[in-house]
């Protein structure tokens, strides 16, 4: 039984012994390819370490009659599993094989070395099988009995709760997943990122693409970091493309040796980060990789000073063969520049609405231009082909529902209404955010033969949600495989209705609003049954619902943000809030189980006593009969979060939005500040961390709703 294998010892076909990640690094090494040293502790040493200490029957236990879908239970196997494997003494013979392991890695560094340790799961007996995702890694770990310790965190990881969930899930023996563990000396980067051999979007062949950024490649593989691109021709070693992306933050190893989430200095915000000769030393190697696997690869890589080192290689696995070429990029006259918020591009007739009554004059393959757009013109927005603002930023309404609708949308324009005229024909790059002249035609794109040679099921380490404002887009939504959706916002449910819901109670009754709620609720919670469905009560500015039918009594407010919303609004009036508990509780009889309930922009703990009193007078017990939650938004909520608590709510949701907004005091609509509006505040960190610490202590679940990459920044910057 072997405990440690060294690179040089290992090849493609070893996974059953290094697992996916060692087994790759082994083949590039023996290629002779700039692969930082490393060694692996095996899969074989894993069995080893549940055998001898006795846990494979303990764990047996822990999961004999498990119920994989009771959340809680889940986890809490999982946490007492992972604790049983984290405390348990290493074996002698395994502990001194990793620390002499370690000792002559540092040798032949000529240091004692920082070293990420990476889990490599092994599935060799499972080939349908993808469990990416599921195990974790640790990075900057420096020292023998670290090592040891991390290894065996490594082995623990085999057990998170969604790795449990998808064998069980899947029929899988979980004593057939073995478990190795890479232990790689760490590349302090400079700059780091990916490559592609071959070009992923046009799929062209001759073409190669670097994506770069500043620090750890960390950044760029997680997706929270826009990179530079360069695309290369591998025939000539021209560089046919650039193009440089303005980077605000990047990830770097402290004097602690701890990974932190740091922003880029100005000077480099907008700077190349690879040279030129870098690019081309970079494609040489990308062609040399791709030559020895024989097939289209994607490589991370990483800079420290001038040495590059190529980090890990895996096939493209999806690559369609295009019958025809495609024209891929757009050219023209360009009339107007803004933020990208929703890509796509799409051509069509200009329509200006400067005025809710204007809305009807847009016909589907318009182009809709406005100021900005408000939920009442969302019937528009549905016709629309394209959206144009001159206000906004990527977390207003307009990119909001644009992104939802898949409809390329640009914000933050500034001019749009005064340069475009009614009737213009224009194109819309929705991700450059660029306005051109005409109707730019592109190739006909036909169908491709889509050949894949591995489609793995990817299991993320947390939940993935999405957001759902209208329902007719639920049955679209739930075919991306979502674990649920994590909000379902009342507001354009009943701003869609044409009438405000004050007037529709006056002139049609209870049950006219009772039941157009319940025919929205119900498509969503049809569309993702069984997985969860959160419901959040209205939260509608006054100037939304002014322009309704009806809205004509609504108060002027100054600042509507700031004002008569969420769940004040309810509570001084809460008539309409009596009827979406109802249709909710009608819902929840008729079988929708899966629904949930969030109530917005909390503040004070009354209000979640005032809300459980009004959910009881028409039947429903938080917390027994369905699950209670709040939006965390406010500082205040933040702040007191431990007194919420105490009231009795089963989960929170961050607001990061408005809660960026309310902290730093940027409206987050204002173009011209949207510069200074920035998720990763450290006081929006502080307090993000906070809530998060304090609700996991109780056992209350935690997620974050916001703009896309906005959770990962959150989660990654502590």
């Amino acid at each position: 039984m072997k405990f440690i294998a060294w690179l040089d010892e290992l090849s493609n076909k070893d996974v059953s012994i290094a697992g996916g990640k060692g087994a790759s690094l082994g083949e590039m090494w023996n290629a002779g390819l700039p692969v930082p040293p490393a060694f692996v502790v095996t899969a074989d040493a894993y069995r080893y370490f549940i055998k001898e200490t006795g846990l494979m029957e303990k764990i047996k236990q822990v999961l004999k009659d498990l119920d994989i879908n009771n959340t809680k239970a889940l986890e809490e196997a999982s946490k007492k599993i992972r604790s049983m494997i984290e405390s348990e003494k290493m074996p002698d013979d395994l502990r001194l094989a990793i620390i002499e392991a370690y000792n002559k890695l540092c040798e032949m560094c000529g240091e004692e070395v920082f070293v990420a340790v990476r889990s490599s799961a092994t599935a060799e007996d499972l080939p349908d099988a993808s469990f990416a995702g599921q195990q974790e890694t640790f990075l900057n770990v420096k020292g023998a009995e670290n090592v040891v310790k991390y290894v065996q965190k490594c082995f623990s990881s085999l057990f998170t709760p969604r790795a449990i969930f998808y064998r069980e899930q899947k029929g899988f023996d979980h004593f057939k997943v073995a478990l190795a563990a890479v232990v790689q000396k760490m590349v302090n980067a400079d700059k780091a990122g990916v490559m592609f051999t071959v070009n992923p979007i046009t799929e062209k062949e001759n073409e190669l693409v670097i994506e770069a950024a500043w620090g750890l490649g960390e950044g760029v593989v997680s997706g929270a970091v826009s990179p530079d691109t360069y695309i290369v021709d591998k025939n000539t070693l021209k560089i046919l493309d650039k193009h440089i992306a303005k980077k605000e933050i990047m990830y770097v190893r402290d004097e602690k040796g701890e990974t932190k989430v740091v922003e880029v200095p100005e000077d480099m915000k907008e700077k190349q980060v690879l040279t030129d000769d870098e690019i081309v030393e970079l494609t040489e190697m990308g062609i040399k990789i791709e030559k020895h696997y024989g097939m289209p690869m994607d490589v991370e890589w990483a800079y420290e000073g001038k040495k590059c080192y190529m980090l890990q290689a895996r096939p493209i696995t999806t690559l369609g063969k295009r019958k025809k070429k495609v024209s891929e990029e757009v050219e023209g006259k360009i009339l107007l520049k803004g933020i990208g918020a929703s890509p796509g591009i799409a051509s069509g007739r200009v329509k200006i609405v400067m005025d809710i009554e204007e809305i009807d004059k847009v016909e589907e393959g318009d182009i809709l231009v406005t100021k900005m757009t408000t939920p009442d013109m969302v019937p528009a927005m549905k016709k629309a082909a394209a959206i144009v603002t001159d206000e906004g930023g990527l977390t207003c309404h307009a990119a909001i529902v644009s992104r939802e609708l898949g409809v390329p949308c640009v914000v933050g324009t500034k001019y749009a209404t005064k340069i475009l005229k009614d009737g213009m024909l224009v194109t819309v790059d929705g991700e450059k955010g660029v306005v051109y002249e005409g109707i730019i035609k592109k190739e006909e794109e036909e169908k491709k033969e889509v050949i894949v040679k591995e489609s793995p099921t990817i299991i993320t380490a947390t939940e993935v949600k999405v957001n759902v404002s209208m329902p007719e887009a639920a049955e679209k939504a739930a075919k991306t495989g979502a674990d649920g959706v994590g909000l379902l916002r009342a507001e354009h449910m009943i701003l869609g209705l044409g009438k405000h819901p004050k007037k529709i109670l006056e002139d049609e009754g209870r049950e006219a609003l009772i039941n157009a709620l319940m025919e929205g609720i119900r498509k969503v919670a049809d569309a993702f049954y069984p997985r969860p469905v959160t419901y959040r009560t209205l939260d509608a500015p006054t100037d939304e619902f002014r322009n309704l039918e009806g809205g004509d009594r609504e108060p002027i407010e100054h600042n509507p943000m700031l004002g008569w919303r969420g769940i004040r609004r309810s509570l001084d009036d809460p008539d309409i809030l009596k009827c979406e508990l109802e249709a909710i509780k009608r819902l929840r009889e008729e079988g929708y189980k899966n629904i949930e309930i969030m109530i917005p922009l909390v503040t004070h703990p009354d209000e979640v006593r005032k809300v459980k009193e009004i959910m009881r007078e028409v039947g429903l017990e938080p917390g027994k009969d369905i699950k209670f939650g709040i939006m965390v938004e406010t500082p205040a909520a933040a702040l007191i979060i431990e007194e919420f608590i105490k009231e009795g709510i089963d989960f929170i949701s961050l607001g990061t939005n408005d809660l960026t907004q309310y902290t730093i005091a940027i409206d987050r609509n204002n173009e011209l500040v949207a510069k200074y509006y920035k998720e990763d505040h450290p006081a929006v960190l502080k307090l993000v961390e906070y809530v998060i610490k304090t609700c996991k202590k109780h056992g209350v679940k935690t997620s974050i709703c916001g703009k896309q990459d906005q959770g990962h920044i959150l989660l990654k910057s502590w």
